[in-house]
């Protein structure tokens, strides 16, 4: 396996390097995509800092459904257009919410969680889902979490079918 140490640096470019070289070693050559995901949530849990819950929605019956994630307990079925995670994937735009307080219709899972980033995940051009990242702290996420969290979720889905049922 795949060994997983932390990494400390102030550099965003090398912290997201290692993680996404560690999630392709961890998933490139596993078929299983729940395993993948699993293992993709546990990576970034342990590995960023100043989070609270990362994890992941998956599309069903025309909603997000929950996935695998580390943290607190979640909501299970969140629609379309509501609260952070569903405005990405109605829009399949990235979200920042710098302080989850003033994103009006805000679904409050864990009330420590201050900041999110959401990025939506695209498999052929058709959403999949969305990960989902919660913080502690306000502002904690920014353009460069964005772009390098864009690619984490572009190389879990090089490696990892979805059942059409999600």
């Amino acid at each position: 396996m795949n060994r997983i140490e932390k990494i400390h640096t102030d550099d965003p470019k090398i912290f997201y390097s290692y993680v996404n070289l560690k999630l392709t070693g961890l998933i490139c050559e596993e078929e299983d995509w729940l395993a993948n995901l699993s293992n993709a949530s546990a990576l970034l849990y342990y590995l960023m800092e100043e989070i609270n819950w990362a994890g992941f929605y998956l599309m069903k019956n025309q909603e997000l459904v929950l996935g695998p994630f580390q943290g607190k307990p979640a909501c299970t079925h969140i629609e379309l257009g509501k609260g952070v995670c569903g405005t990405a994937a109605e829009t399949s735009k990235p979200q920042i919410v710098k302080d989850v307080h003033l994103f009006e219709g805000h679904i409050a899972c864990d009330e420590a969680s201050q900041s999110e980033i959401v990025i939506p995940m695209m498999k052929n051009e058709k959403l999949v889902g969305v990960l989902d990242i919660d913080s502690p702290v306000k502002n904690r996420f920014n353009e460069t979490d964005r772009k390098h969290l864009e690619r984490f979720a572009e190389i879990l889905m090089k490696y990892t079918d979805i059942p059409e049922f999600y």
